[in-house]
């Protein structure tokens, strides 16, 4: 299944490359595998997936402890203080930082283990009160250059997430407004690079608005059963 759903999949990302004229190589999958077992990544990792994301500190650890670097490991959940420590073992990249006690945070844990972390910010471009992330351009911009003053911290750029809404409209916006706070950085002489936004529901339009991650979870494995633990599955 993993297999077919992924053949579906870049399909969609070569076509939508073409109509926005960008190199699907360009666009990296975060496979978001929260709640799915060893064996589906594992499967996934046949079809030449590398990217997987998890959304609990105590997954990605039970995961990194089974797999260990067979697979570059991303954190896409929110992040409290007293996890930063399992993450920074773990992760490659931390998609989710959204305030400057979370960046001292993980330097500080970062800097014990002798580790580079990169991250991006996450920043709220919607309305939405279950979403969380930077809001003022004002206090991104300072965290961006509190993150460059770092020596163990690797800012690599931004995430959001779109609004749950059929409107494709203000899912694009939400997109296009981080693509301009990216430049609007870049510009005041900083190097962000990525921009991590789109899912299976809203992936397409991410694509064209510049994302260069996207993070897709059942368009690859399937629906989730959360009545099970992921351990048996």
């Amino acid at each position: 299944m993993i297999a077919e759903n992924l053949a579906v999949l870049r399909q969609k990302i070569e076509e939508t490359c073409k109509k926005a004229d960008r190199n699907p190589a360009d666009i990296n999958i975060i496979a978001v595998s929260k709640y799915f077992g060893i064996d589906s990544i594992l499967e996934a990792t046949k079809c030449g997936l590398t990217n997987f994301g998890e959304n609990r500190a105590q997954e990605l650890t039970l995961k990194f402890e089974k797999l260990g670097s067979k697979v570059t490991w991303h954190f896409i959940g929110t992040l409290q203080k007293n996890k930063v420590k399992y993450v920074v073992n773990s992760a490659e990249l931390i998609h989710s930082v959204d305030s400057v006690e979370l960046v001292e945070e993980i330097n500080k844990r970062a800097e014990k283990i002798g580790k580079i972390q990169k991250i991006l910010l996450e920043v709220k471009t919607s309305d939405e009160m279950t979403k969380s992330g930077l809001e003022t351009e004002s206090e991104i911009v300072s965290l961006v250059q509190r993150c460059s003053e770092l020596k163990s911290i690797k800012l690599n750029g931004l995430m959001t997430m779109a609004p749950l809404t059929d409107d494709v409209n203000i899912i694009r916006k939400s997109f296009r407004d981080l693509r301009n706070l990216k430049d609007k950085i870049n510009n005041k002489g900083f190097n962000l690079v990525e921009l991590s936004m789109g899912m299976t529901s809203d992936f397409e339009i991410a694509i064209e608005e510049g994302a260069t991650m996207i993070r897709i979870g059942s368009a690859i494995f399937g629906d989730r059963d959360y009545s099970k633990d992921w351990r048996q599955i």
